[in-house]
C-alpha cells in the first residue's frame, strides 16, 4: 500500500484531476479558479492571486496566496 501511495504521489503534483478544478473556487473572491501549468499552481484571474498545489493538493488557505505582478506576470500568459 505504502509503494503504491509513493507511486501516485510522485506524478502528483502535476496535474490535479479535472473535476477537482471544475468545482474549486477563490477563498477570497468566491469566483473560479484557472490551473496553470507552468506554475503549477490555481490563479483567480479576478483578484490576480495564484494558490500552490503541493504534492497534487491545492492549498487554498488564503495566507498561501501570492499576489501576481501586474501585465509583467508570465503565468497570465
Amino acid at each position: 500500500m505504502v509503494r503504491l501511495s509513493r507511486v501516485l504521489l510522485k506524478d502528483a503534483g502535476s496535474v490535479i484531476d479535472k473535476t477537482l478544478s471544475d468545482i474549486l473556487v477563490c477563498p477570497l473572491s468566491k469566483q473560479p479558479l484557472r490551473v496553470c501549468e507552468k506554475t503549477k499552481s490555481l490563479v483567480s484571474d479576478t483578484i490576480d492571486v495564484s494558490f500552490p498545489i503541493k504534492d497534487g493538493i491545492p492549498c487554498l488557505v488564503p495566507k498561501d496566496g501570492k499576489i501576481l505582478e501586474e501585465e509583467g506576470d508570465a503565468s497570465k500568459a
